[in-house]
């Protein structure tokens, strides 16, 4: 059995996303026949049909936080599920404050077509065909609903450190996963709601993962300076850790003595995300 990982963007803050310096679609998790979205901000819809993966087939959307760079497609990508409708299914999990309130990102109209939709909160854990999906804590990030998470499926473990401060103790909450993946959006530490690779090192190093992925990247994170943080959080930790691109697939596999990993790079099926079509003349 195996667990695969798609990442359909990793980008972090304004300017990379508004911009398009780097995707802002999220990951895809999927383990046949299953597909999960996990934080499909602007352009997952797009970045899909790219990979040559039909929306309509993804089976459950999830969201850490309310933000646009983390659910701006989540109502696209349910429109796609349902076919607006007409195909009621899927399920739907997202704290409270996306489904709640005053600005609730995620619209009631789309909500209604879904066979599930359950609130993250403190303490969290369910289950869903095969998976078990655990909230770790409510991290600190810009006042709204934000959740890290351990995500198992078939004995293999996942964990995201989402956005937010760095906190004491927070990696003793993923230890014993075999892939940690941090939104690691500066290089140095700055007073905001985000993480920088020196804030990584502690989390690594109580977390002690198998290996460990970078992504969320901001300005500063873009190009070689991403791969020399890379190197410097393995040297730091010990752990073998990997910079998360556009289209990057890693595959855990399920072995008696342990979990190995495989990473590569998703063939663009459709590069403009556009359908072919003969020349009308």
């Amino acid at each position: 059995m195996s667990l695969r990982l798609l990442f359909l963007g990793t980008s972090g803050g304004r300017r990379v996303t508004f911009k398009q310096l780097r995707a802002s679609g999220g990951f895809l998790l999927e383990s046949a026949p299953w597909r999960v979205h996990v934080d499909p901000g602007p352009g997952a819809l797009v970045r899909l049909v790219q990979c040559g993966i039909d929306p309509g087939s993804i089976d459950a959307v999830l969201l850490t936080h309310r933000h646009l760079d983390h659910s701006g497609d989540v109502n696209a990508l349910i429109e796609a599920r349902t076919m607006g409708g007409w195909t009621k299914g899927g399920t739907l999990f997202a704290p409270k404050d996306a489904l709640e309130g005053e600005d609730p990102v995620v619209f009631q109209y789309h909500r209604k077509h879904l066979d599930r939709v359950e609130a993250i909160h403190p303490h969290w854990q369910t289950t869903w065909n095969g998976f078990i999906f655990r909230a770790v804590w409510p991290h600190l990030h810009h006042g709204v609903e934000t959740y890290g998470l351990v995500i198992e499926e078939n004995g293999i473990r996942i964990g995201l450190v989402t956005d937010g401060r760095t906190e004491e103790g927070l990696g003793e909450h993923y230890r014993g996963v075999d892939l940690l993946i941090l939104n690691t959006t500066f290089r140095y530490p700055k007073n905001m709601d985000h993480l920088s690779v020196e804030e990584a090192i502690p989390i690594i190093e109580a977390a002690h993962p198998r290996w460990a992925i970078i992504t969320h990247f901001s300005m500063e994170m873009i190009g070689k300076v991403a791969d020399e943080a890379a190197a410097y959080l393995s040297a730091r930790t010990g752990i073998s850790t990997i910079v998360a691109q556009d289209f990057m697939e890693i595959t855990l596999s399920g072995k008696d003595k342990g979990v190995s990993l495989k990473v590569g790079l998703n063939p663009l099926i459709n590069p403009l995300g556009l359908e072919k079509r003969d020349d009308p003349g």
